[in-house]
């Protein structure tokens, strides 16, 4: 395929999007960037990527993306260790596991799993949420449940790891209405554990030879650059437009995938 400079320009934008939504919400970017690398070049008549190459491209674009998040995070507290040593641990188990398991499931089995795992993480994100809070010093190391954030992480992970996901789309709000952690927290630290997870699916696209190498390079230099700049903007917002359009971006998502998996 020639890669021309409206191809290029095409997936650099792209990619610059999904990794700024990406930085400022704490996920992992992958529930944005899949649908329009899917549909978006093929629409205006640029490229045209299969699904496989499209989710080697996310891969790597999580990857980079929650690098250049965590790296914006990293001064201000926000970046818990015992959270990301807990959850990253657990979930990085999860994703081998679910990667492994996926390889005896049908395609419709697949969606079947992210459909459920998007429609739980909505309708989490919709439920009022009275323990949270916007100050880090809120959190109290004694009272995080330490084992239930373990065993939920391992289950993001196996789910995500199915679906070929960061899993930071279910994991947050796991974070935010089960584990009651603060806002800010849980999006700096969500980062890292989405990091930490998405280390094992990009190596897994890698060599299973699933990721085109010219547009994942263009999409990690958009990650490197968007991301961060999507964090500090991410702290500057209220964390309430912060959840709404979290919200509405996994509402979307679990919308797309019922219908897909139906019609």
């Amino acid at each position: 395929m020639t890669y021309s400079l409206v191809v290029i320009l095409t997936i650099f934008l792209i990619g610059f999007v999904g990794s700024f939504i990406s930085g400022m919400v704490g996920i992992g970017g992958a529930i944005i960037n899949f649908p329009m690398l899917l549909y978006i070049p093929a629409a205006l008549g640029v490229a045209d990527f299969s699904s496989y190459e499209v989710s080697g491209i996310t891969a790597v674009q999580v990857l980079f993306a929650t690098i250049g998040g965590v790296w914006a995070y990293r001064k201000g507290g926000f970046l818990n260790k015992t959270i990301i040593g807990y959850m990253g641990t657990s979930i990085i188990i999860g994703s081998l596991a679910g990667g492994y398991l996926s390889s005896f499931m049908s395609e419709g089995g697949v969606n079947f799993i992210y459909g459920v795992l998007a429609l739980l993480a909505a309708i989490m994100m919709f439920i009022p949420n009275k323990g949270s809070a916007d100050n880090k010093t809120s959190f109290n190391p004694e009272n995080f449940k330490r084992w239930l954030a373990s065993a939920l992480a391992l289950l993001v992970g196996i789910g995500a790891g199915i679906v070929g996901a960061g899993g930071s789309f279910i994991l947050v709000p796991i974070m935010l209405r089960v584990l009651k952690l603060p806002v800010r927290m849980t999006i700096a630290s969500s980062l890292a554990i989405t990091f930490i997870s998405s280390i094992g699916s990009t190596a897994g696209k890698i060599m299973t030879g699933q990721v085109v190498l010219i547009p994942a390079v263009i999409v990690m230099i958009a990650s490197l650059l968007a991301s961060p700049l999507g964090a500090y903007a991410g702290k500057r917002i209220n964390t309430k437009v912060l959840q709404g359009i979290l919200a509405v971006l996994i509402l979307a998502t679990a919308v797309k995938i019922w219908l897909d998996f139906f019609l």
